[in-house]
């Protein structure tokens, strides 16, 4: 059955889609703005809790673009080693979601090895930052020659149902050598007809809904701080998408 990833910030969104039948998880901070490296205390928060469930966590000094100076990058592979010295009680796949480009949007190839060195034998993610390269074809050959396990990509555009055709011919470009992981407006509503167009073997996708703030809840009004509302993973969401994609496997 195809792989269902679930792109998360908060820490009881991690029960949730454990719950709701989540493969793996890709564990971020602010995806408000992108995603950030979370951090250590949040990491091993969710270690805690997942029994099962693989942990990617995005390893992102800050927000914009994905060109980095040398003290970011230093900064991205410590905060990998030290993630990779928490404890692990359940044992689970730990792995990680880097990218760095360019300043004309290719590879980084120099700065995502040492990334990639810093995992060890960690799985690693290439982040949508794939999707800026001008050229998919000759970005995801230099991710296979880094050793890049698996690469997120919506095939170039906004959505994976919009980027299909491209996504079908990286599957076929990659040969098995790497892992083609289909994000980008993912729902149960379009997750079936996106694994049959596509041939993908996993998918990545938000489970998002709004939840009134615990102020809110309790009739404060919203303030610079506090919309009212937030983001908070739903298992109901995550296991409506599991139903779709096992009604593919069938």
């Amino acid at each position: 059955m195809t792989l269902l990833e679930i792109c998360l910030d908060d820490l009881d969104g991690v029960a949730a889609a454990e719950r709701g039948g989540a493969d793996r998880i890709e564990l971020c901070a602010a995806l408000s703005e992108g995603g950030i490296t979370p951090s250590l205390g949040t990491v091993a928060a969710a270690l805690r809790q997942v029994t099962a469930m693989g942990v990617n966590v995005l390893v992102r000094q800050r927000g914009g673009d994905f060109v980095y100076s040398e003290p970011e990058v230093a900064a991205m592979a410590d905060d990998i080693r030290a993630i990779r010295e928490l404890p692990n009680p359940a044992g689970v796949p730990l792995g990680f979601v880097i990218g760095a480009l360019r300043p004309d949007n290719t590879i980084d190839v120099a700065a995502a090895s040492r990334l990639r060195a810093a995992c060890g034998d960690a799985p690693v993610t290439f982040h949508k930052a794939f999707d800026q390269t001008p050229d998919l074809p000759a970005a995801l050959d230099d991710l296979i020659g880094l050793g890049i396990d698996r690469v997120l990509t919506s095939g170039g555009v906004t959505t994976a149902a919009d980027g299909s055709e491209k996504l079908a011919e990286l599957v076929v470009r990659s040969r098995g050598r790497v892992t083609i992981l289909a994000g980008g407006g993912v729902r149960a509503a379009n997750v079936a007809e996106l694994v049959r167009r596509t041939g993908v073997t996993e998918v990545h996708l938000r489970a998002g809904e709004a939840q009134p703030s615990a102020a809110r809840a309790a009739g404060a009004e919203p303030s610079v701080y506090d919309s009212g509302y937030r983001m908070v993973t739903s298992s109901a969401a995550v296991a409506a998408v599991v139903a779709e994609l096992a009604r593919v496997a069938a």
